[in-house]
């Protein structure tokens, strides 16, 4: 995690990639001999040549160990974006909490590493997504989002096949948040937040513009009839 943290930076807008926290899944193609052991994870893309992805990688490969397994490669675009779909099927309980992440000190690595060793089953997961790049173009004004200073967008999600496991999930999922929150930024991409947020987290994540987002509210939908979701409440501008 240090390594990926430090190479990001210095890599080009072409290559996208985020780190997990993870657990290798119990299932062919993975090697056997590694089957349930924790795992930290860089799943890549890079948006040209496989010779100048495999370049531009070598710049964060050559600063780690070599890896159980590397499966660098090209690939259609709709085979990438299928990539986890085998993994997940329809059905599964989910437990999510997430942060936008500013710094990734070598502390919040700690926390990070200590709280995904207690991880309640192999399909549970912390993925640290790069906010990076064009975002960063864009006022933080000029759009709803405005977490525009953030650096990654981080999810910690409990996930497992078992319905009487849901509370085992949230109970895990709770506790590694509290732990590594201090560590972060207010808000959280909406998506990655359950109906369970404490007031005060939707507000948080748009900041300044959530004042004039009540105010949209306000005009459209006055009565909110759309609040199954991370609700913004009717406002007067």
């Amino acid at each position: 995690m240090r390594a990926y943290r430090d190479f990001l930076p210095t890599a080009p807008e072409e290559l996208g990639a985020f780190v997990g926290l993870k657990t290798v899944p119990s299932m062919d193609p993975f090697p056997k001999d590694y089957w349930g052991r924790r795992a930290c994870a860089v799943i890549s893309s890079y948006n040209g040549s496989a010779v100048e992805g495999e370049k531009v990688m070598a710049g964060l490969l050559n600063s780690v160990p070599s890896p159980i397994f590397n499966w660098m490669g090209a690939m259609p675009f709709p085979a990438m974006q299928g990539l986890f779909d085998p993994f997940f099927p329809k059905g599964l309980q989910w437990y999510w909490k997430g942060d936008f992440v500013k710094s990734l000190p070598d502390e919040a690595i700690d926390t990070h590493i200590a709280q995904a060793a207690k991880a309640p089953s192999e399909l549970s997961l912390m993925h640290l997504y790069p906010i990076d790049g064009a975002v960063r173009r864009v006022p933080k004004e000029a759009t709803a989002w405005n977490a525009r200073e953030a650096t990654w967008s981080m999810v910690i999600a409990g996930i497992d096949s078992d319905p009487k496991r849901a509370d085992t999930l949230k109970t895990w999922g709770r506790a590694y948040w509290k732990a590594i929150h201090p560590f972060n930024l207010e808000g959280a991409y909406v998506n990655f937040m359950m109906d369970d947020e404490v007031e005060g987290r939707v507000q948080a994540t748009y900041g300044e513009n959530y004042k004039r987002l009540g105010s949209v509210k306000a005009r459209y939908d006055p009565k909110n009839l759309f609040r199954v979701n991370q609700n913004i409440l009717p406002s007067a501008s």
